[in-house]
């Protein structure tokens, strides 16, 4: 169990990566293609975000996800507030065009995912984690023993090389104690202090996460300085006395309600010019790609309540809750890092 949480493989990864994180976006554009048949719609009728959700019929984040799918592969362009189908999209995605490969997409309508995506597009909730009908959606699931070991495993392994990637990223200089909020297994509490040694670190995570957090931290042999503590960071108040807050792969599994809640009470409870840490895969700032990461998000918004976000997104949202001196950089497999400060 014990690995050097310092040490990088010799190889990268992102291939085995991209493959997994961009699984669903080809069933998102089958169903746009073949039950929507968005392209033919949109070549005659350019319209705004708000004529679309009307039109088809959707809510605002699953859309969202879609056209940012869509401008990222360049089937789609906005301007000044329009969207357009592009010439790829004209010759190769619209009726009554000699290259249309809508009927090519038309034999996978019935796989499962694609019939998922067409309910979340119109009803904002989440499908079941993988399409099973017989399995819970991905937030009631974590709830349950079972599918929280299989799932905190998943993201354990994961992990173990987006953690230090990140943690080499952050300067921690002159900081005490950083809170893991919604950590998981505790791989990133524990790479931030293999790579920060003169830090402790706080796991903050539900049940029953929490025990299976508390067992590996010991496995790893960080329990003296990372330790766990139990709770649902949407309901209940955050623990106090870190300078450092870290939401890793936490906020793209929510709506912007939720998110605004949770960096608002991170706000609340960090210490005065404490640094707040967002780790995620992301969109660019006027949501244009890149095209793996609209890819993923595609998979986010078919089994959770959320998406990958744009920086441009969280901004606006950080400034509210009093954060600001943003900064923004790549780490590894299509992953980032975004800090901003608490304002004094």
């Amino acid at each position: 169990m014990s690995m050097d949480l310092t040490l990088a493989p010799a190889t990268d990864p992102i291939s085995i990566y991209r493959y997994r994180d961009g699984l669903y976006a080809v069933d998102l554009i089958t169903a746009a293609v073949v039950e929507l048949d968005f392209f033919s719609w949109l070549a005659e009728n350019p319209s705004t975000f708000d004529e679309l959700c009307r039109h088809f019929d959707l809510r605002s984040r699953p859309a969202d996800v879609m056209l940012t799918l869509f401008r990222a592969n360049r089937f789609i362009e906005l301007d000044a507030g329009t969207y357009r189908v592009t010439m790829l999209a004209r010759e190769h995605l619209t009726a009554g065009s000699p290259w249309n490969l809508s009927p090519y997409y038309g034999s996978l309508k019935d796989r499962p995912v694609a019939q998922d995506f067409l309910r979340v597009l119109r009803t904002g909730q989440p499908a079941h984690w993988g399409s099973q009908r017989d399995a819970l959606d991905w937030h009631a699931g974590m709830e349950t023993e079972s599918f929280a070991r299989t799932f905190t495993a998943a993201m354990d392994c994961r992990g173990r090389y987006l953690a230090q990637a990140l943690a080499a990223r952050v300067d921690l200089t002159g900081k005490r104690r950083i809170l893991d909020i919604g950590g998981g297994s505790g791989i990133y509490a524990c790479a931030f202090f293999a790579h920060h040694p003169h830090i402790a670190a706080t796991v903050f995570e539900q049940a029953p996460v929490d025990r299976i957090a508390r067992t590996l931290v010991t496995e790893r042999g960080f329990a003296d300085r990372v330790e766990v503590l139990t709770g649902n960071f949407l309901e209940d108040a955050f623990p106090e006395g870190a300078d450092v807050h870290l939401f890793s792969n936490v906020l793209h599994d929510w709506d912007v309600p939720e998110v605004t809640s949770l960096i608002e009470a991170s706000s609340r409870t960090i210490a005065p010019d404490g640094l707040l840490v967002i780790h995620e895969a992301f969109i660019n700032a006027d949501k244009t790609g890149p095209l793996p990461v609209a890819e993923y998000s595609a998979l986010l918004m078919h089994a959770t309540q959320g998406k990958c976000y744009a920086t441009s997104e969280y901004e606006p949202l950080l400034t509210a809750a009093g954060f600001g001196t943003f900064t923004f950089a790549g780490t590894v497999a299509d992953r980032g890092v975004m800090t901003a400060r608490k304002r004094s």
